[in-house]
């Protein structure tokens, strides 16, 4: 099938109260339209057309790093005549799919189901659903024998065609030709004063095509989006549809309703997601990962029988096996953990790699070092990699002791086996398996008085 897709992205959007085009509205942390973009090249098309309008350029400059094809509308004059500045773009014969930009959850199988039963000779492909209370969308007025013959729009709708409960959801699939041969006979002579695409529904019929419906499995399948609260009621329909499916993979959820995956996430077995876990990017969890609550899990990979404790934060790292991470801990961008290392409640870790079995446990600041294996960090280590201007680089070798409350002034190199003595400051490099301290001499003045507040 030499199939093309036009996709409408030129509304407003008045209802949302913002300068943001609608399309750019974000579910899951990625632009409505991308969602559908996305869906439209997993039907492997030749070409996909989005039509922009409101906000201008924004939109094309926004999605740049897609791979579709740009045609403005420069006045909004209605769906028919949006379908027809986008098939300006469209030279060759084939089938023609329109998507709607700002209705981002319509699954790939029911797209492809609908240019199945529209690829058929002399039929053309439209997506409906049948809903309890229709008010708002257009009509499907099918004749006694239940074949298709028109659309109505709600404004245009008789009392009687207000009863129909199939509601057109505005997808549909025609012969290229055949559409724009359809589209130059729209007139505008209606309530709205636009050029519906829905009218083609009518010439369809007239010129002998059957219009063979699809009824989409779920509703939220065709939900628009109009304002903040239908954008809020799709997203938590987005999250049900991923937690669902994890758990159809074998992952316990906590709390289905408190997870946000904005990104992908896959998953080994057992693993356990505490409530209000986000994830974010690209991530991996490999087998009997334990994600506590609260934590922000982002573009990650993560090893088998790891612990990440609640409230901590990892981005943009590489985690290896049998690693307990948190609580509170803050794991930043170019980390990589080994295995079996620990990393404790309040300390941060950037751009560092840290070799097996070492442990950083608490109240520390590790950047811009590598360390090797069965390392110990005392509480409140802090790596100085920063002069205000360059950073650099702090080594530390297998089986270093380093006491609490101590400074590592990079670039330092501590050896194999080194002991740094708590509360040190160290400047230069430790050469060898030995003990390096760096304190003041303890005084004490047995004849010294406190100070006392004195009376005005």
């Amino acid at each position: 099938m030499n199939l093309k897709v036009v996709i409408l992205a030129a509304g407003k959007g008045t209802r949302m109260r913002s300068n943001l085009p609608k399309v750019l509205h974000k579910l899951a942390h990625k632009p409505l339209v991308e969602h559908v973009i996305n869906a439209a090249q997993a039907l492997s098309p030749e070409q996909i057309v989005v039509v922009y309008g409101h906000g201008g350029e924004i939109v094309p400059e926004t999605l740049k790093h897609l791979n579709v094809e740009w045609s403005e509308q420069a006045e909004q004059l209605g769906t028919g005549h949006a379908v027809e500045q986008g098939m300006m773009n469209i030279k060759q014969a084939g089938m023609v799919l329109v998507l709607y930009g700002d209705v981002p959850l319509t699954s790939v199988d029911t797209l492809k189901h609908l240019l199945e039963v529209g690829s058929k000779e002399k039929c053309m492909g439209l997506l409906t659903a049948r809903l309890p209370d229709p008010t708002g969308y257009g009509r499907i007025v099918r004749d006694s024998l239940g074949v298709v013959q028109k659309i109505v729009e709600q404004k245009d709708a008789s009392e009687a065609q207000k009863e129909i409960n199939e509601i057109n959801s505005g997808i549909l699939c025609a012969g290229a030709e055949q559409l724009r041969n359809w589209l130059t006979q729209l007139e505008n002579e209606n309530a709205q004063g636009e050029f519906y695409l829905t009218d083609v529904i009518e010439m369809a019929v007239s010129d002998g095509l059957t219009v063979e419906t699809v009824s989409a499995s779920s509703h939220w399948e065709i939900d628009g989006v109009n304002n903040k609260q239908q954008l809020a009621g799709l997203e938590r329909q987005y999250q049900r549809n991923i937690a669902n499916k994890l758990m159809e993979d074998g992952v316990m959820l906590r709390d289905p309703s408190r997870i946000d995956v904005r990104g992908s996430l896959s998953t080994g077995q057992d693993v356990i997601l505490d409530i209000n876990t986000l994830f974010e990017g690209d991530v991996s969890l490999g087998n009997n990962v334990n994600i506590g609550a609260n934590c922000i899990i982002k573009d990650t990979k993560i090893g088998d029988n790891v612990n990440i404790l609640p409230n901590s934060i990892v981005d943009s790292a590489t985690i290896g096996n049998h690693c307990d991470i948190g609580p509170f801990a803050r794991i930043r961008p170019d980390t990589c953990l080994a295995d079996y290392v620990k990393i404790g409640n309040f300390v941060e870790i950037k751009k560092s790699i840290i070799a097996n079995g070492s442990k950083v446990n608490h109240l520390s600041y590790i950047g811009d070092t590598n360390m090797g294996k069965d390392v110990n960090i005392g509480a409140g280590t802090i790596t100085c990699n920063y002069d205000g201007a360059n950073k650099s680089l702090t080594e530390i070798g297998d089986n270093v002791f380093v006491g609490s409350n101590s400074q590592l002034i990079a670039p330092v190199k501590i050896a194999d086996g080194a002991t740094i003595g708590a509360g040190s400051t160290i400047t230069k490099d430790v050469l060898g398996p030995e003990l390096a301290l760096s304190r003041a001499k303890q005084t004490t003045i047995s004849s010294w008085t406190r100070p006392v507040k004195k009376t005005k």
